[in-house]
Protein backbone atom coordinates (compact mmCIF):
# COMPACT_ATOMS: atom_id res chain seq x y z
CA UNK A 1 0.00 0.00 0.00
CA UNK A 2 2.65 2.51 1.02
CA UNK A 3 4.98 1.42 -1.78
CA UNK A 4 2.32 2.39 -4.33
CA UNK A 5 1.69 5.70 -2.65
CA UNK A 6 5.41 6.51 -2.57
CA UNK A 7 5.80 5.67 -6.25
CA UNK A 8 2.88 7.90 -7.17
CA UNK A 9 4.29 10.64 -5.01
CA UNK A 10 7.70 10.41 -6.74
CA UNK A 11 6.22 10.55 -10.26
CA UNK A 12 4.13 13.67 -9.62
CA UNK A 13 5.07 17.23 -10.26
CA UNK A 14 5.69 19.59 -7.36
CA UNK A 15 2.13 20.91 -7.39
CA UNK A 16 0.64 17.43 -7.60
CA UNK A 17 2.90 16.21 -4.81
CA UNK A 18 1.70 19.02 -2.60
CA UNK A 19 -1.83 17.65 -3.00
CA UNK A 20 -0.87 13.99 -2.52
CA UNK A 21 1.35 14.50 0.54
CA UNK A 22 -1.52 15.30 2.96
CA UNK A 23 -3.37 12.23 1.64
CA UNK A 24 -0.34 10.02 2.27
CA UNK A 25 0.01 11.40 5.80
CA UNK A 26 -3.69 10.81 6.46
CA UNK A 27 -3.37 7.20 5.27
CA UNK A 28 -0.40 6.63 7.54
CA UNK A 29 -2.16 8.21 10.51
CA UNK A 30 -5.29 6.17 9.80
CA UNK A 31 -3.33 2.90 9.77
CA UNK A 32 -1.51 3.75 13.00
CA UNK A 33 -4.78 4.71 14.62
CA UNK A 34 -6.38 1.43 13.51
CA UNK A 35 -3.48 -0.54 14.99
CA UNK A 36 -3.79 1.27 18.31
CA UNK A 37 -7.52 0.59 18.46
CA UNK A 38 -6.98 -3.12 17.95
CA UNK A 39 -4.17 -3.40 20.45
CA UNK A 40 -0.76 -4.99 19.92
CA UNK A 41 -0.43 -7.49 17.10
CA UNK A 42 -0.54 -10.99 18.63
CA UNK A 43 2.37 -13.33 18.04
CA UNK A 44 1.80 -15.99 15.39
CA UNK A 45 4.22 -18.56 16.84
CA UNK A 46 3.06 -20.61 19.81
CA UNK A 47 5.71 -22.38 21.80
CA UNK A 48 8.82 -23.83 20.12
CA UNK A 49 7.16 -25.49 17.11
CA UNK A 50 3.56 -24.34 16.50
CA UNK A 51 2.55 -21.44 14.27
CA UNK A 52 -0.37 -20.03 12.31
CA UNK A 53 -1.08 -21.55 8.90
CA UNK A 54 -0.74 -18.70 6.40
CA UNK A 55 -3.68 -18.11 4.11
CA UNK A 56 -2.43 -17.14 0.62
CA UNK A 57 -5.82 -15.54 -0.16
CA UNK A 58 -5.64 -13.18 2.81
CA UNK A 59 -6.07 -9.54 1.76
CA UNK A 60 -3.03 -7.42 2.68
CA UNK A 61 -1.78 -10.35 4.81
CA UNK A 62 -4.70 -9.87 7.22
CA UNK A 63 -5.79 -13.29 8.53
CA UNK A 64 -9.50 -13.94 8.96
CA UNK A 65 -9.88 -14.84 12.68
CA UNK A 66 -12.64 -17.34 11.86
CA UNK A 67 -10.37 -19.35 9.55
CA UNK A 68 -7.18 -19.52 11.63
CA UNK A 69 -5.58 -22.95 11.62
CA UNK A 70 -2.71 -24.60 13.43
CA UNK A 71 0.42 -25.94 11.74
CA UNK A 72 3.85 -27.14 12.88
CA UNK A 73 7.32 -26.03 11.84
CA UNK A 74 8.56 -29.44 13.01
CA UNK A 75 6.60 -32.48 14.23
CA UNK A 76 5.70 -32.06 17.92
CA UNK A 77 7.58 -34.32 20.31
CA UNK A 78 6.60 -33.07 23.78
CA UNK A 79 3.26 -32.46 25.48
CA UNK A 80 2.25 -31.03 28.84
CA UNK A 81 -0.69 -32.87 30.45
CA UNK A 82 -2.54 -30.80 33.06
CA UNK A 83 -4.93 -32.66 35.32
CA UNK A 84 -7.27 -31.25 37.91
CA UNK A 85 -5.78 -32.06 41.32
CA UNK A 86 -7.59 -34.37 43.76
CA UNK A 87 -10.30 -35.44 41.33
CA UNK A 88 -10.73 -39.22 41.47
CA UNK A 89 -12.90 -39.28 38.33
CA UNK A 90 -9.92 -38.07 36.25
CA UNK A 91 -7.49 -40.80 37.26
CA UNK A 92 -8.54 -43.31 34.61
CA UNK A 93 -8.70 -40.78 31.72
CA UNK A 94 -5.31 -39.42 32.82
CA UNK A 95 -3.72 -42.87 32.75
CA UNK A 96 -5.27 -43.77 29.38
CA UNK A 97 -4.10 -40.53 27.80
CA UNK A 98 -0.56 -40.80 29.14
CA UNK A 99 -0.18 -44.41 27.98
CA UNK A 100 -1.48 -43.44 24.54
CA UNK A 101 0.92 -40.49 24.27
CA UNK A 102 4.02 -42.32 25.48
CA UNK A 103 3.55 -45.77 23.93
CA UNK A 104 1.63 -45.12 20.71
CA UNK A 105 2.66 -41.57 19.84
CA UNK A 106 6.19 -41.73 21.32
CA UNK A 107 5.69 -38.33 22.94
CA UNK A 108 7.70 -36.90 25.82
CA UNK A 109 5.09 -36.15 28.52
CA UNK A 110 5.49 -33.34 31.06
CA UNK A 111 3.46 -33.62 34.26
CA UNK A 112 3.45 -31.43 37.34
CA UNK A 113 5.13 -33.13 40.28
CA UNK A 114 2.18 -32.69 42.62
CA UNK A 115 -0.02 -34.64 40.20
CA UNK A 116 2.19 -37.71 40.57
CA UNK A 117 2.19 -37.27 44.35
CA UNK A 118 -1.52 -38.13 44.41
CA UNK A 119 -1.74 -41.39 46.44
CA UNK A 120 -4.03 -42.98 43.86
CA UNK A 121 -1.32 -42.53 41.21
CA UNK A 122 1.74 -42.96 43.42
CA UNK A 123 0.51 -46.33 44.75
CA UNK A 124 -0.62 -47.71 41.39
CA UNK A 125 1.87 -50.46 40.51
CA UNK A 126 0.45 -50.88 37.00
CA UNK A 127 1.38 -47.28 36.20
CA UNK A 128 5.00 -47.39 37.38
CA UNK A 129 6.55 -48.07 33.96
CA UNK A 130 4.74 -45.12 32.40
CA UNK A 131 5.59 -42.74 35.26
CA UNK A 132 9.30 -43.39 34.77
CA UNK A 133 9.05 -41.83 31.30
CA UNK A 134 7.53 -38.56 32.58
CA UNK A 135 9.34 -35.25 32.90
CA UNK A 136 8.19 -33.44 36.04
CA UNK A 137 8.23 -29.76 36.99
CA UNK A 138 7.14 -27.46 39.80
CA UNK A 139 5.15 -24.27 39.36
CA UNK A 140 7.17 -21.07 40.01
CA UNK A 141 10.41 -23.11 40.17
CA UNK A 142 10.96 -24.76 36.78
CA UNK A 143 10.81 -23.00 33.42
CA UNK A 144 9.19 -25.19 30.74
CA UNK A 145 8.31 -22.42 28.29
CA UNK A 146 10.70 -23.67 25.58
CA UNK A 147 10.27 -27.38 26.24
CA UNK A 148 6.56 -28.01 25.61
CA UNK A 149 5.17 -28.25 22.06
CA UNK A 150 1.48 -28.34 23.03
CA UNK A 151 -0.76 -28.74 26.07
CA UNK A 152 -3.62 -31.10 26.92
CA UNK A 153 -5.96 -30.14 29.77
CA UNK A 154 -8.16 -32.63 31.64
CA UNK A 155 -10.78 -31.00 33.80
CA UNK A 156 -12.85 -27.83 33.72
CA UNK A 157 -12.19 -24.24 32.69
CA UNK A 158 -9.79 -23.84 35.62
CA UNK A 159 -7.27 -26.17 34.00
CA UNK A 160 -7.00 -23.89 30.96
CA UNK A 161 -6.62 -20.84 33.20
CA UNK A 162 -3.88 -22.65 35.08
CA UNK A 163 -2.14 -23.56 31.82
CA UNK A 164 -2.18 -19.90 30.83
CA UNK A 165 -0.56 -18.87 34.12
CA UNK A 166 2.41 -21.19 33.51
CA UNK A 167 3.49 -19.25 30.40
CA UNK A 168 4.20 -15.54 30.74
CA UNK A 169 5.14 -15.16 27.08
CA UNK A 170 4.44 -17.43 24.10
CA UNK A 171 1.89 -20.13 24.96
CA UNK A 172 1.86 -23.53 23.18
CA UNK A 173 -1.46 -24.64 21.63
CA UNK A 174 -3.95 -25.84 24.24
CA UNK A 175 -6.32 -28.76 23.73
CA UNK A 176 -8.91 -28.85 26.53
CA UNK A 177 -11.13 -31.87 27.30
CA UNK A 178 -14.44 -31.34 29.06
CA UNK A 179 -14.09 -33.33 32.29
CA UNK A 180 -15.10 -30.64 34.80
CA UNK A 181 -18.25 -28.90 35.99
CA UNK A 182 -18.88 -26.05 33.51
CA UNK A 183 -16.64 -26.61 30.49
CA UNK A 184 -17.18 -23.34 28.64
CA UNK A 185 -13.53 -23.31 27.50
CA UNK A 186 -13.18 -27.08 27.04
CA UNK A 187 -14.83 -28.12 23.74
CA UNK A 188 -13.50 -31.69 23.43
CA UNK A 189 -15.17 -34.85 24.76
CA UNK A 190 -12.84 -37.56 25.99
CA UNK A 191 -14.71 -40.41 24.27
CA UNK A 192 -12.80 -39.87 21.00
CA UNK A 193 -9.53 -38.53 22.42
CA UNK A 194 -7.27 -40.74 20.29
CA UNK A 195 -8.65 -39.43 17.01
CA UNK A 196 -8.72 -35.82 18.19
CA UNK A 197 -5.17 -35.86 19.59
CA UNK A 198 -3.88 -37.49 16.41
CA UNK A 199 -5.41 -34.72 14.29
CA UNK A 200 -3.73 -32.07 16.43
CA UNK A 201 -0.33 -33.80 16.18
CA UNK A 202 -0.74 -33.90 12.41
CA UNK A 203 -1.52 -30.18 12.37
CA UNK A 204 -5.13 -30.44 11.29
CA UNK A 205 -7.00 -28.16 13.72
CA UNK A 206 -8.70 -24.78 13.90
CA UNK A 207 -7.63 -22.40 16.66
CA UNK A 208 -8.99 -19.32 18.36
CA UNK A 209 -6.54 -16.80 19.79
CA UNK A 210 -7.81 -15.90 23.25
CA UNK A 211 -6.32 -12.52 24.12
CA UNK A 212 -4.76 -12.01 27.55
CA UNK A 213 -4.26 -8.95 29.69
CA UNK A 214 -0.76 -7.82 30.53
CA UNK A 215 -0.99 -6.50 34.09
CA UNK A 216 1.68 -4.54 35.93
CA UNK A 217 1.21 -3.97 39.67
CA UNK A 218 3.43 -1.32 41.23
CA UNK A 219 3.46 -1.15 45.03
CA UNK A 220 4.95 1.31 47.46
CA UNK A 221 7.16 -0.23 50.10
CA UNK A 222 5.68 0.58 53.49
CA UNK A 223 8.54 -0.28 55.83
CA UNK A 224 9.00 1.97 58.82
CA UNK A 225 11.09 5.06 58.19
CA UNK A 226 10.84 8.53 56.74
CA UNK A 227 8.21 8.82 54.03
CA UNK A 228 10.41 11.22 52.09
CA UNK A 229 13.11 8.60 51.54
CA UNK A 230 13.14 7.46 47.91
CA UNK A 231 15.22 4.36 48.63
CA UNK A 232 15.75 1.90 51.43
CA UNK A 233 19.25 1.02 52.65
CA UNK A 234 19.71 -2.73 53.10
CA UNK A 235 21.98 -4.38 55.64
CA UNK A 236 24.65 -4.97 52.99
CA UNK A 237 24.72 -1.28 52.11
CA UNK A 238 22.93 -1.57 48.76
CA UNK A 239 20.04 0.72 47.90
CA UNK A 240 16.64 -0.86 47.21
CA UNK A 241 13.97 1.08 45.27
CA UNK A 242 11.03 2.32 47.30
CA UNK A 243 8.65 0.75 44.75
CA UNK A 244 8.42 -2.82 43.51
CA UNK A 245 6.66 -4.09 40.41
CA UNK A 246 5.02 -7.41 39.53
CA UNK A 247 3.91 -8.61 36.11
CA UNK A 248 1.03 -10.99 35.31
CA UNK A 249 -0.59 -12.47 32.20
CA UNK A 250 -4.34 -12.81 32.72
CA UNK A 251 -6.74 -14.82 30.54
CA UNK A 252 -10.11 -14.07 32.17
CA UNK A 253 -10.15 -10.98 34.34
CA UNK A 254 -8.57 -8.64 36.84
CA UNK A 255 -10.90 -8.09 39.81
CA UNK A 256 -10.47 -5.15 42.18
CA UNK A 257 -12.82 -5.38 45.18
CA UNK A 258 -13.35 -4.08 48.71
CA UNK A 259 -12.10 -7.27 50.35
CA UNK A 260 -13.12 -7.87 53.96
CA UNK A 261 -14.05 -4.23 54.56
CA UNK A 262 -17.71 -3.29 55.10
CA UNK A 263 -17.20 0.06 53.32
CA UNK A 264 -17.68 0.65 49.60
CA UNK A 265 -14.55 0.37 47.48
CA UNK A 266 -13.41 3.71 46.08
CA UNK A 267 -10.96 3.40 43.19
CA UNK A 268 -10.08 5.73 40.32
CA UNK A 269 -10.08 4.38 36.76
CA UNK A 270 -7.79 5.98 34.17
CA UNK A 271 -7.82 5.39 30.41
CA UNK A 272 -4.67 6.40 28.53
CA UNK A 273 -3.72 8.67 31.42
CA UNK A 274 -7.10 10.41 31.74
CA UNK A 275 -9.41 9.89 34.71
CA UNK A 276 -12.67 8.54 33.29
CA UNK A 277 -14.56 7.63 36.46
CA UNK A 278 -14.37 6.68 40.13
CA UNK A 279 -15.77 3.28 41.00
CA UNK A 280 -17.84 3.30 44.19
CA UNK A 281 -19.34 -0.07 44.99
CA UNK A 282 -18.10 -3.59 45.65
CA UNK A 283 -15.43 -3.28 42.98
CA UNK A 284 -14.69 -3.45 39.26
CA UNK A 285 -13.90 -6.23 36.77
CA UNK A 286 -11.54 -5.66 33.84
CA UNK A 287 -11.90 -8.65 31.54
CA UNK A 288 -10.93 -10.06 28.18
CA UNK A 289 -13.57 -11.28 25.71
CA UNK A 290 -12.89 -14.79 27.06
CA UNK A 291 -13.54 -13.50 30.59
CA UNK A 292 -16.76 -11.78 29.55
CA UNK A 293 -18.61 -15.10 30.01
CA UNK A 294 -17.12 -15.65 33.49
CA UNK A 295 -17.39 -13.26 36.47
CA UNK A 296 -18.33 -10.33 34.20
CA UNK A 297 -21.53 -11.88 32.84
CA UNK A 298 -22.58 -12.74 36.41
CA UNK A 299 -22.19 -9.03 37.21
CA UNK A 300 -24.46 -8.01 34.31
CA UNK A 301 -22.02 -7.59 31.43
CA UNK A 302 -22.50 -8.56 27.79
CA UNK A 303 -20.85 -11.61 26.26
CA UNK A 304 -18.09 -10.95 23.70
CA UNK A 305 -16.71 -13.44 21.21
CA UNK A 306 -12.98 -14.19 21.76
CA UNK A 307 -12.09 -12.90 18.29
CA UNK A 308 -13.26 -9.37 19.12
CA UNK A 309 -10.31 -7.11 20.09
CA UNK A 310 -11.66 -5.44 23.20
CA UNK A 311 -11.43 -4.96 26.96
CA UNK A 312 -14.58 -4.96 29.09
CA UNK A 313 -15.03 -2.86 32.23
CA UNK A 314 -17.80 -4.08 34.54
CA UNK A 315 -18.69 -2.57 37.92
CA UNK A 316 -19.58 -4.90 40.79
CA UNK A 317 -22.71 -3.70 42.60
CA UNK A 318 -22.09 -0.01 41.81
CA UNK A 319 -23.78 2.57 44.05
CA UNK A 320 -25.14 4.31 40.94
CA UNK A 321 -28.07 3.58 38.66
CA UNK A 322 -26.22 4.82 35.56
CA UNK A 323 -22.95 2.89 35.86
CA UNK A 324 -23.27 0.27 33.13
CA UNK A 325 -20.60 -2.10 31.76
CA UNK A 326 -18.61 -0.65 28.86
CA UNK A 327 -16.35 -2.07 26.15
CA UNK A 328 -13.16 -0.21 25.18
CA UNK A 329 -10.67 -0.89 22.36
CA UNK A 330 -7.94 -3.42 23.01
CA UNK A 331 -5.25 -0.83 22.32
CA UNK A 332 -5.91 1.37 25.35
CA UNK A 333 -4.03 1.42 28.65
CA UNK A 334 -6.13 1.21 31.81
CA UNK A 335 -4.88 2.10 35.25
CA UNK A 336 -6.63 1.47 38.57
CA UNK A 337 -5.59 3.31 41.73
CA UNK A 338 -7.04 3.74 45.20
CA UNK A 339 -8.84 7.09 45.47
CA UNK A 340 -7.58 9.67 47.93
CA UNK A 341 -11.01 9.68 49.59
CA UNK A 342 -11.08 5.90 50.03
CA UNK A 343 -11.90 4.76 53.58
CA UNK A 344 -10.14 1.42 53.18
CA UNK A 345 -7.67 -0.43 51.01
CA UNK A 346 -8.73 -2.53 48.01
CA UNK A 347 -7.85 -6.07 46.99
CA UNK A 348 -6.94 -7.41 43.57
CA UNK A 349 -6.84 -10.91 42.05
CA UNK A 350 -5.83 -12.24 38.64
CA UNK A 351 -7.95 -15.06 37.23
CA UNK A 352 -8.90 -15.78 40.85
CA UNK A 353 -5.25 -16.22 41.93
CA UNK A 354 -2.40 -14.18 43.46
CA UNK A 355 -4.83 -12.16 45.59
CA UNK A 356 -3.18 -9.16 47.29
CA UNK A 357 -3.96 -5.88 49.03
CA UNK A 358 -3.73 -2.51 47.28
CA UNK A 359 -3.09 0.68 49.27
CA UNK A 360 -2.48 4.37 48.67
CA UNK A 361 0.18 4.99 46.02
CA UNK A 362 -0.15 1.52 44.46
CA UNK A 363 -1.23 1.19 40.84
CA UNK A 364 -2.54 -1.53 38.53
CA UNK A 365 -1.80 -0.97 34.83
CA UNK A 366 -3.69 -3.13 32.33
CA UNK A 367 -3.11 -3.50 28.59
CA UNK A 368 -3.80 -6.17 26.00
CA UNK A 369 -0.96 -8.67 25.82
CA UNK A 370 0.72 -9.64 22.56
CA UNK A 371 0.90 -13.25 23.85
CA UNK A 372 -2.57 -14.83 23.43
CA UNK A 373 -3.59 -18.36 24.32
CA UNK A 374 -4.08 -20.44 21.14
CA UNK A 375 -7.05 -22.60 22.06
CA UNK A 376 -7.68 -25.54 19.74
CA UNK A 377 -11.27 -25.71 18.48
CA UNK A 378 -13.49 -28.75 18.14
CA UNK A 379 -15.08 -27.35 14.95
CA UNK A 380 -14.33 -23.64 14.51
CA UNK A 381 -14.30 -20.50 16.70
CA UNK A 382 -17.87 -19.42 15.91
CA UNK A 383 -19.65 -22.76 16.23
CA UNK A 384 -17.71 -23.73 19.37
CA UNK A 385 -18.61 -20.45 21.09
CA UNK A 386 -22.35 -20.62 20.39
CA UNK A 387 -22.35 -24.30 21.32
CA UNK A 388 -20.86 -23.37 24.70
CA UNK A 389 -23.43 -20.60 25.19
CA UNK A 390 -26.24 -23.07 24.59
CA UNK A 391 -24.91 -26.02 26.58
CA UNK A 392 -23.21 -24.28 29.52
CA UNK A 393 -25.19 -21.07 30.02
CA UNK A 394 -28.47 -22.16 28.34
CA UNK A 395 -28.46 -18.90 26.39
CA UNK A 396 -31.95 -18.00 25.13
CA UNK A 397 -33.41 -21.36 26.13
CA UNK A 398 -37.16 -21.18 26.67
CA UNK A 399 -40.31 -23.08 25.84
CA UNK A 400 -41.29 -22.30 22.25
CA UNK A 401 -44.50 -20.54 21.48
CA UNK A 402 -47.19 -22.89 20.16
CA UNK A 403 -48.31 -22.90 16.54
CA UNK A 404 -51.61 -21.12 15.82
CA UNK A 405 -53.87 -22.55 13.09
CA UNK A 406 -55.90 -20.40 10.70
CA UNK A 407 -59.15 -21.31 12.53
CA UNK A 408 -57.68 -20.11 15.84
CA UNK A 409 -56.58 -16.85 14.19
CA UNK A 410 -60.16 -16.18 13.05
CA UNK A 411 -61.45 -16.76 16.58
CA UNK A 412 -58.88 -14.33 17.97
CA UNK A 413 -60.07 -11.53 15.62
CA UNK A 414 -62.53 -9.07 17.23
Amino acid sequence: MFHGLKATYADCSANQATCIEPYFVRCLASLLRTQSLHGPSPVTTFGPKACMLKNPKAVMHIQDPASQRLTWNKPPKSVLVIKKIQDVSLLQPFKELCIFLTEQKQMLVYVERKVLEDPAIANDDSFVAVKKKFCTFREDFDDISNRVDFIICLGGDGTLLYASSLFQESVPPVMAFHLGSLGFLTPFNFDTYQTQVTQVIEGNAAIVLRSRLSVRVVKERREKGRAKDRKLILSNGDAEPARRAMQYQVLNEVVVDRGPSSYLSNVDLFLDGHLITTVQGDGVIVSTPTGSTAYAVAAGASMIHPNVPAIMITPICPHSLSFRPIVVPAGVELKVMLSREARNNAWVSFDGRKRQEIGQGDSITITTSCFPVPSICFRDPVNDWFESLAQCLHWNVRKKQGYMSSEEEEVEEP
